[in-house]
C-alpha cells in the first residue's frame, strides 16, 4: 500500500513551494533548542529562557494578521520569497548579539520574519488546489515539513552537543537555500480575475465561525508546544536523557508522520470538521497526559508517538476548515488569523508551562494538559464549516 497515494495531479507550484519547505526545516533545529541555547550556552535560569519563547511568540503574533493581509495585496509568492532570505540572513547574525536585550529584539524580529512565510505559503497553495484536493495539498506541506523535521532537530542534537552557534548557522543557510530554490523556480503568478459582480469578502475578524474554530484551538496548541518549551527540561534536565535524546523525538515525530499522514488524512477526509478535531485533540490528551508517567526512553517515545497522532489529525483539519472557510480576497487574512494562533499558543504555552514547571513541578504540568485538550476538543466536536466554492 503506497502511504503518500493521492497526491498526484497536484500543480507544479505546490511541489515547489514543498520543496523549499523541505530544504528549509532539513536544517530547522534554531527554535527547538532556544530553550535550551539560553539556559546552557548563556547561563540563563529557566525562567528568563521561557520569556525568551514568549519575545518569539510576541513576534509572531505581530506578524500574523500583518503578514497574511499583506500577501493577498503584493502576492503570496513575493512575501513568501522575502520572509525566507530575510529570516535566513538574521539566523547567521543572531549568535553574535551579546547584550540580552539585543537578543531579545533579535528573537522578536526572527519571529515575525519567520511568521511571514506561513500564511503566505498557505493561501498560495489554497488557492492552487481545488476544494477536494486540499486536504492532499495541506498533507503533503506537513509532509515536506516534517521530512526536514526528521532530520533537523536531530542533527541539532549532534550540533548543539559541541557549538550552539552553529545550531543557527546552520538553520540559516537551510532557510537562505529554500529561498534560493523558490527564487530560481517559482514564478509569480497572476492574480485571478473575480467575476464583476464579485462582492469583497468580510473581515477575518467579523466571522463568527472563524472565531468559533479559532478560540478553542490556541490552548489545543499551547499544549502541543510544551514540545518547545518544558519537554525539553523534562527530557534533558530532569531525567538526564541528554540533548541527542529529546533531538530523536523529533525523529520519531517526523517518522510517523511520513509514513502515515497522508493515508490517515485521505481516510478521514469525509468526516465533519469537528469530529477530525476533536479526534486529534484526545490524541493530544492523552500523549501529553501520559507523560507526566514517562520516565524512560521507551515510554517517551510511545507518548511522543500518540500525540504525533494527535498533530498529524488536527493540524491539517484546521488548514482546510479555515481555508474552506476563507473567500478567495481574503486567504491570506484568513490563514494570516490561523498563524496567529499558532504565535499566541508559541507566546504564552512555553511560557506558563515552564513557569508551571518551576512553581508546580512537572507532573502537574503533564496531567494539567489532559483536561485542557478534552475540553477544547470538546467545544469543537460540533463545528461544521458552509461549504464555499
Amino acid at each position: 500500500m503506497n502511504p503518500w497515494k493521492g497526491l498526484g495531479g497536484l500543480p507544479r507550484e505546490v511541489w515547489l513551494v514543498c520543496a523549499s519547505t523541505l530544504v528549509n526545516r532539513l536544517g530547522t533545529m534554531a527554535l527547538p533548542f532556544l530553550v535550551l541555547y539560553l539556559t546552557q550556552a548563556r547561563h540563563w535560569t529557566p525562567e528568563q529562557a521561557a520569556f525568551g519563547m514568549m519575545v518569539y511568540g510576541a513576534g509572531a503574533l505581530v506578524a500574523g494578521p500583518f503578514s497574511g493581509r499583506l500577501a493577498d495585496r503584493l502576492g503570496h509568492a513575493q512575501v513568501l520569497k522575502a520572509s525566507l532570505w530575510c529570516s535566513g540572513a538574521l539566523l547567521l547574525l543572531l549568535p553574535f548579539a551579546t547584550a540580552r536585550p539585543l537578543l531579545f529584539g533579535l528573537i522578536f524580529l526572527w519571529a515575525g520574519l519567520t511568521q511571514a512565510f506561513w500564511p503566505s505559503a498557505m493561501a498560495l497553495m489554497t488557492g492552487l488546489a481545488t476544494p477536494e484536493k486540499r486536504k492532499a495539498v495541506f498533507a503533503l506541506h506537513r509532509l515536506s515539513a516534517n521530512l526536514g523535521m526528521a532530520v533537523g532537530p536531530a542533527m541539532g542534537g549532534f550540533i548543539a552537543h559541541h557549538s550552539y552557534r552553529w545550531v543557527f548557522w546552520t538553520d540559516g543557510l537551510s532557510t537562505l537555500l529554500g529561498a534560493l530554490v523558490l527564487t530560481l523556480l517559482l514564478k509569480a503568478r497572476p492574480r485571478a480575475e473575480l467575476p464583476h459582480d464579485h462582492q469583497p469578502g468580510q473581515s477575518p475578524w467579523r466571522d463568527r465561525h472563524l472565531a468559533f474554530l479559532l478560540l478553542p484551538f490556541i490552548p489545543l496548541l499551547m499544549v502541543f508546544f510544551q514540545i518547545e518549551g518544558t519537554l525539553p527540561l523534562w527530557v534533558v534536565q530532569d531525567l538526564g536523557l541528554g540533548s541527542r535524546f529529546y533531538g530523536l523525538l523529533f525523529t520519531v515525530n517526523t517518522l510517523v508522520i511520513v509514513a502515515l499522514e497522508v493515508a490517515l488524512n485521505l481516510a478521514l477526509a469525509r468526516w465533519p470538521h469537528g469530529r477530525q478535531i476533536f479526534l486529534g485533540a484526545a490524541c493530544l490528551a492523552l500523549g501529553f497526559g501520559l507523560t507526566a508517567f514517562a520516565r524512560g526512553q521507551v515510554l517517551l517515545i510511545v507518548t511522543t508517538v500518540i500525540w504525533t497522532f494527535g498533530e498529524m489529525i488536527l493540524f491539517p483539519a484546521m488548514s482546510d476548515a479555515v481555508a474552506t472557510l476563507a473567500p478567495p480576497d481574503r486567504r491570506g487574512e484568513y490563514m494570516g488569523l490561523l498563524s496567529l494562533c499558532f504565535a499566541a499558543a508559541l507566546a504564552l504555552g512555553p511560557w506558563l508551562g515552564v513557569l508551571g514547571y518551576a512553581k508546580l513541578g512537572p507532573q502537574a504540568v503533564w496531567l494539567a494538559c489532559f483536561p485542557i485538550c478534552l475540553g477544547a476538543g470538546f467545544l469543537l466536536f460540533r463545528f461544521r464549516t458552509p461549504e464555499r466554492p
